[in-house]
């Protein structure tokens, strides 16, 4: 471990407010630097006073360094300070960033610009598609699918970006040595492997019902836009999507069925301007910017002879993914991609997880 390192997880264990601590990095970047000030000197800049103690040293939860210190040892786990370069930039904008976040994965995804998915803890089964084919499709161009972990929507997320070997961020509200809920062992486990597991929680800490809304304006704050599928109007999702409209950032909503109470908080959010998604596009076109994240487009020519082959794979009888695959020659996660854009222009539908080539008119 740097010895940069060491001073953010003292700095991290100051029993002061985040916002205390804004502050002082406002006008210290370096937490070393803060360390050693007196801390007489550092009460005009926080206008605090601490008559008992002559360094902030005296502050650290001494405990709790150890912890970190133990958790850190792994090379996949990472402490990164507001003023890091690996800091997300996105998130470093947002009124009340967190002062340090404890990461275990791929910390480069965290500079990527990506999209936020979220939505009921309890969806329909169409609710728990929409959300993993479009986190699907989007991954596997090279977009990073940011989610909370929770049940549900965000687990689909979750689950279809991994399933096309593409990019996923889970933002979790407990420290990252305990995993919420614990049916999601297994994908925690697998987002910390081929992904990214952040929090702005130290190793140790329980889940707490006032963390989760918290923990929600970092999920909209790293992201160029927060997609909503399927919600309650009480449901924490729209905190989500709240945060994301007062940060400055993109909103879209799935539409649904007026009789379902879960289509009441897109309907909710598509009243107050959200962006209404009928499909992919609709998500693409509002983010131009995602077109500079994607993989290297192919040309024209390519893109035809990659569409014609794969229509071929498909019968006009259901055919599996895993067929489509061996015939067309193309990768899992190119056929996952143009699958939806092929559905969504009338050449092939959907049944039950298999593809049907559609009759020409």
């Amino acid at each position: 471990m740097s010895e940069r390192s060491e001073k953010w997880i003292e700095f991290a264990r100051l029993e002061l407010p985040q916002s205390v601590k804004r502050k002082l990095l406002s006008h210290f970047s370096e937490p070393a630097e803060i360390l050693a000030a007196k801390t007489s000197a550092l009460e005009s800049i926080t206008e605090s006073r601490w008559p008992h103690c002559k360094s902030l040293r005296q502050l650290v939860d001494w405990k709790g360094v150890q912890i970190d210190r133990l958790w850190t040892g792994r090379p996949t786990r990472r402490i990164i300070g507001l003023s890091d370069r690996a800091y997300p930039p996105l998130l470093r904008e947002i009124q009340d960033p967190p002062v340090v976040l404890y990461a275990q994965g791929d910390c480069s995804l965290m500079l990527s610009r990506g999209l936020a998915i979220v939505g009921s803890r309890n969806p329909t089964p169409i609710g728990r598609e929409i959300a993993m084919n479009i986190a699907k499709v989007l991954a596997a161009e090279g977009h990073v699918i940011v989610s909370g972990l929770a049940a549900g929507i965000d687990g689909a997320a979750h689950i279809g970006a991994l399933e096309s070997h593409g990019p996923t961020i889970a933002v979790c509200a407990s420290g990252l040595d305990i995993v919420y809920p614990r049916q999601h062992l297994g994908l925690a486990r697998r987002i910390g492997e081929a992904g990214l597991l952040l929090s702005e929680y130290p190793p140790g800490t329980g889940v707490r019902r006032h963390h989760f809304p918290y923990r929600n304006r970092l999920i909209s704050g790293m992201t160029l836009g927060t997609l909503v599928v399927e919600a309650t109007r009480k449901s924490g999702s729209l905190i989500t999507a709240r945060h994301a409209a007062d940060q400055g950032r993109e909103v879209f909503a799935v539409p649904g069925s007026v009789y379902s109470p879960l289509s009441k908080g897109p309907h909710q959010l598509i009243k107050e301007g959200a962006s209404l998604v009928a499909s992919i596009a609709d998500i693409q076109e509002e983010l131009p910017v995602f077109g500079s994240l994607s993989v290297p487009t192919p040309t024209q020519r390519t893109t035809d002879r990659c569409r014609d082959s794969l229509l071929d794979a498909i019968d006009y009888i259901p055919t599996s993914v895993d067929q489509i695959v061996v015939r067309s020659g193309l990768t899992a996660a190119k056929v996952c991609s143009m699958l939806i854009g092929m559905e969504i222009a009338g050449k092939i539908r959907n049944c039950d997880g298999r593809y049907l080539r559609n009759l020409e008119p």
